[in-house]
Order: C-alpha cells, then structure tokens, then sequence
C-alpha cells in the first residue's frame, strides 16, 4: 500500500486480503507506516451513521499508524527480533535507508525455530557439561 493511494483504493485492499495490518510506503519504497482495516473504519464511523465518503476525501497517509517497529537484518540481533514479536504478529524489514526489503512474521520465526528443535541432533553432537567443582 502507498502513502499517497485514497483511503478508498486501501478499504477495498483490506477487505480482500487476509491480513488485518499492511505495510505503507512511500513513493522511495519506504516503510512509512502500518494500515489496519479498523483505522480506515473508525474514520467512517465519526457521524451517525456509516459513510464512504470520507474514503474519497482522506489518503492513506492522513489515517495510518506512523510509529511503529521495523527491523534491519544487519542491525537488528535474533534476540530482538524475538522481542519485537511478541507484540507484532509481523515486522517491517527495511535496508540501511529504510527501504522496504520484506516482512518478518511471527508465523515464520515460529516455524524456522521449530524446525531447529526437531532437527537439532541431526546437526550436533551434544554433550554433557563436565562438572568443575568436582575435585
């Protein structure tokens, strides 16, 4: 999703993709923010009733979430990344100039760590730790 696409273009989008938050760049590809379907809906439910109006009268740029957590695979250790995932079901992946490179999720941490666990004596010879204060 870009920054400057209608409010109106991001509700279609949303309503036809299974994620309930995207990714917004700008024009330089950057990541700029984070649009959920609640964000768009909360705008059209100011009045009394339910309007589609303002859909054609916003941009993404004027609804989305502006502060957010991203990562950098150079910069950003494995223990961070795990951190950040607790309270993000995903997470921007940007270059050194914060150009969108991808999406980190939770889902596929999950799975890659799982598949360390199950395969991990397939790879290592793990053995017992000698005890040093034994004399």
């Amino acid at each position: 999703m870009q920054d400057d696409n209608p409010l109106y273009h991001a509700f279609l989008i949303l309503t036809k993709v299974k994620y309930s938050k995207i990714p917004v760049l700008d024009k330089d590809r950057k990541a700029v923010g984070l649009l959920s379907l609640a964000m768009i809906t909360d705008k059209m439910l100011q009045t009394d009733e339910i309007s589609t109006d303002v859909l054609n009268e916003l941009k993404v740029r004027d609804v989305m979430q502006t502060k957010f957590d991203k990562i950098n695979f150079v910069q950003t250790t494995l223990e961070t990344q795990l951190h950040l995932l607790v309270d993000n079901a995903f997470l921007p992946v940007v270059d050194d100039k914060g150009v969108f490179q991808g999406l980190l999720t939770r889902r596929e941490w999950i799975k890659a760590f799982n598949y360390v666990v199950h395969t991990f004596d397939n790879h290592y010879d793990v053995n017992e730790k000698p005890d040093l204060n034994e004399n």
